[in-house]
């Protein structure tokens, strides 16, 4: 009987593989549904990776999976997905049937995140509870090491694995960030296992574990350095390390939010060098730096600073998130925020000690410390990298409302009383231990954005409404005291400390609540801010004020540029309303400018009429508020801004953006290059080649366009020399043959702009133009002459002579008197 049972799995395996190939997702996930209901935990456990992998893709990218990120509410398939991936649903059914056996499946280690690996392979025990006693030792040594996950682990880690794995989707396929099944599902877990109402759901099979425990001893015949005896949990002791008999059933269920939580945040947030990893994981460098703090103000000198307590930034992974990647991560900042701020108003203002243990539940002290203990120090290493090196474009938006998100939690406080407008809603007091917990979240990313500003095309509205944004959210009243405080705290001086050496201190990393409205004493707060900056930057770090004057003379830079950009835009603003008002209806009948770079200028859609007023008003708005800010007054903004020059004449704007001349044309140089970036000068963006050759317009007939081209074509390979001499004669027959073979706006026109001599050359030689004679204008102007001819009792030809000689008297008045008619 043993061989049956044996070969059963197996062929159950081969069936779903190839049903996989044959029927639809309907049918599979029928079928799948029947399979998890009727087979035993024994049977299901050898075809839950293929599984797992069939439905998220495989780790390496090759495997697709089902899309999810490309299976929309518009599409059949997405229904079938999601109620087969519901927290409820069959999928996580077969994980708790799993998960009740203890099961485990290996994930290899060199797809765990970069630091999390590079560590690993150093022979350093990551401290995180996800990577403790889970390590498979193979005889072939460290570097193929497997981690063996239980199945909940191993699901939740191909799931937000799949995030990030580069995939290769069908050519003209792009997922919508927000609406698609991933994203959807990522909500829809966070809510169900960090719920902000209620508990977490029990699971419907019995789980023999009870709940997490601890770490076994390490190996004898392995040695990890930083491996000490401390309680690896997140949470408190007690919670994860009471007998399973007598554990709360809130306490046994817990274990599933904290594992998601810290897989979404290992996988999602996990850019930062291995020695910066190590300095924020290990308790040992911790407790170092802190004594070493502690002891600081009682020595003459200052010794050197323990391992790991400086600033390391010497290893940095290859990193470039998707705008899909930041906008999930944005995601889980507001839940969590919601999350935490679902405490009850009782457990607000009692501290976590020994004494509150018996009556405070562990989904209450998990809201309390989730997020400073579990998101703080690698979303602002994320962060960080992102101001850093993500494109000058409007991209940056999602990195920007991200960051925005983290630092006003109290937009997520669920409160619906009394509604104000964001410009008018006053910080509640209670944040300010946030503000300060979390000072360089406001300050060096606020720094970070200022250097990004500054060299950002903010006559483009996107932009320009980033800046708008960060200002409006800083300009909220009492947000630029709180960090103003938090700045002085934290350049108070060493000594405070010392007195209070014996206290055992509650870090936020501990911890600590920021959401008690108790009044601390003073030295507690001035220890919990110099402890937040010093453990995300390190001990030597040299900290720059956001009110200091360093700071300060860079926004009155960004003010500069801003006050640039506003001109610019009214610039271009002005232009485009004079190049409407050529191209009117009356133009329509040749009183316009017959100029076809009118009509193919090159401009953005971004430099439209009613995108440059939203950019004016985005930048009004964000000088007022900046004033606010920095507490500028309207004459200090009225003396810089007048000091740029800004009332001069508009002959500087039109000048060319700073160049030098190369063998093939300008060259721009540094200068010229930030000219053009501040919106200073700019060249004027007009087709160069050759005219005949524009794109087809949709006032011309595209039969009659290539018809003359070819007619023109010919007469001017045939004719060209004859031509040129034509042209080039002094007397009246060369104006007459230059005025009607040459453009004579051309040569002011090239120089407007870098271009080849080649191209130069090129389009200023004399040639035959039938091009006009194919607008559909000109071919309605003819119709209506004609009939005017006829109805004088003129046939076609005298009226088409009575045409031609109109149209010479014409070319000859303007080449007479067009100059003058120019200048007036």
């Amino acid at each position: 009987m043993a061989a049956p049972t044996l070969q059963q799995p197996s062929f159950l395996l081969a069936n779903l593989k190839a049903d996989s190939t044959t029927k639809s997702i309907l049918q599979r996930c029928q079928d799948l549904v029947k399979i998890i209901d009727d087979y035993p935990a024994k049977e299901l456990h050898l075809i839950f990776p293929w599984l797992v992998e069939s439905v998220f893709g495989s780790l390496d990218g090759v495997i697709a999976g089902w899309n999810l990120r490309l299976l929309h509410s518009r599409s059949n398939e997405y229904n079938i997905a999601m109620d087969f991936l519901d927290p409820s649903g069959p999928m996580m059914k077969l994980v708790y049937k799993l998960q009740a056996e203890e099961y485990k499946y290996e994930i290899p280690v060199n797809y765990l995140p970069g630091p999390v690996k590079a560590s690993i392979q150093e022979g350093v025990l990551p401290d995180c509870p996800l990577f403790h006693n889970k390590l498979q030792f193979p005889l072939s040594g460290l570097l193929t090491l497997n981690l063996a996950l239980n199945p909940f682990e191993f699901y939740m880690f191909n799931f937000a694995y799949s995030l990030i794995t580069p995939k290769n989707y069908p050519q003209g396929h792009h997922g919508s960030a927000t609406d698609n099944a991933y994203f959807v599902l990522v909500d829809t877990y966070l809510k169900y296992f960090l719920p902000t109402e209620g508990s977490v759901p029990p699971s419907p099979f019995s789980d023999s574990r009870g709940s997490v425990t601890a770490p076994s001893p390490r190996s004898p015949s392995v040695s990890f350095a930083g491996y000490g005896v401390h309680s690896p949990s997140l949470l408190k002791h007690h919670i994860f390390h009471q007998p399973s008999v007598n554990a709360d059933p809130a306490a046994q269920e817990i274990w599933r939010s904290e594992t998601l939580l810290q897989m979404f945040v290992e996988i999602w947030l996990h850019h930062y060098s291995l020695e910066m990893y190590q300095k924020l994981q290990s308790p040992q460098v911790k407790l170092a730096l802190l004594q070493y703090r502690l002891s600081m103000s009682s020595m003459p000198c200052q010794p050197h600073a323990p391992p790991g307590s400086g600033t390391l930034h010497t290893y940095q992974e290859p990193f470039s998130p998707t705008e899909e990647h930041v906008l999930v991560v944005r995601l889980l900042v507001k839940h969590l925020h919601a999350f935490s701020n679902s405490l009850k108003p009782e457990q607000l203002s009692s501290l976590p000690s020994a004494h509150s243990h018996a009556h405070t539940s562990p989904l209450e002290e998990f809201k309390r410390v989730v997020v400073q203990r579990f998101v703080q120090q690698k979303l602002y290493l994320f962060l960080q990298h992102c101001f850093g090196h993500w494109p000058l474009d409007a991209s940056f938006r999602a990195v920007l409302e991200t960051w925005l998100s983290y630092i006003q939690p109290w937009r997520y406080t669920g409160e619906k009383t009394n509604p104000q407008p964001d410009q008018n809603r006053t910080v509640p007091d209670k944040w300010v231990s946030f503000v300060q917990e979390n000072l360089l979240m406001y300050t060096k990313l606020f720094q970070g954005f200022l250097n990004r500003a500054v060299r950002t095309d903010l006559v483009n509205a996107k932009n320009a409404l980033m800046v708008f944004r960060v200002a409006k959210v800083f300009a909220q009243p009492n947000l630029a005291d709180m960090i103003q405080k938090g700045e002085q705290l934290f350049l108070e001086p060493e000594h405070v400390l010392h007195h209070r050496q014996h206290r055992g201190y509650l870090t936020p990393s501990q911890g600590g609540s920021y959401l008690s409205p108790r009044q601390r004493v003073v030295t507690d707060t001035v220890f919990r801010v110099k402890s937040h900056v010093y453990a995300l930057e390190g001990q030597d770090c040299q900290y720059k004020q956001m009110f200091g004057t360093e700071l300060r003379g860079a926004v009155l830079k960004l003010i500069q540029i801003i006050a640039q950009a506003r001109q610019t835009a009214k610039r271009i603003s002005d232009h485009s309303i004079e190049v409407a008002a050529n191209n009117s209806f009356l133009s329509w009948f040749g009183f316009g400018s017959p100029d076809l770079n009118n009509t193919f200028s090159g401009a953005e859609p971004e430099e439209t009429g009613e995108c440059l007023k939203k950019t004016h008003e985005f930048l009004d708005r964000a000088l007022e508020n900046l004033c606010q800010i920095f507490r500028l007054n309207p004459g200090q903004l009225t003396q810089l801004i007048s000091n740029l020059g800004l009332s001069q004449d508009d002959a500087n704007y039109k000048q060319l953006p700073d160049c030098v001349p190369g063998e093939n044309g300008l060259v721009l140089t540094d200068v010229g290059r930030m000219q053009i970036i501040n919106g200073l000068r700019r060249f004027e963006i007009e087709y160069q080649g050759d005219p005949e050759l524009q794109p087809i317009r949709s006032y011309e007939n595209a039969l009659l366009v290539r018809l003359f081209y070819r007619i023109s074509s010919l007469v001017n390979d045939r004719f060209g020399g004859q031509m040129n001499a034509l042209c080039s004669r002094p007397d009246f027959l060369g104006r007459l043959g230059r005025h009607y073979l040459t453009n004579p706006d051309s040569s002011t026109r090239l120089r407007k702009s870098p271009v080849t001599r080649r191209t130069l050359e090129k389009n200023r030689q004399p040639r035959l133009s039938l091009r006009p004679l194919a607008s559909y204008r000109t071919l309605l102007m003819l119709l209506l002459l004609y009939l005017f001819g006829a109805l004088l009792s003129l046939g076609p030809v005298s009226s088409s002579l009575l045409i031609l000689v109109g149209g010479f008297l014409y070319g000859l008045f303007m080449m007479l008197f067009g100059d003058k008619l120019k200048s007036h």
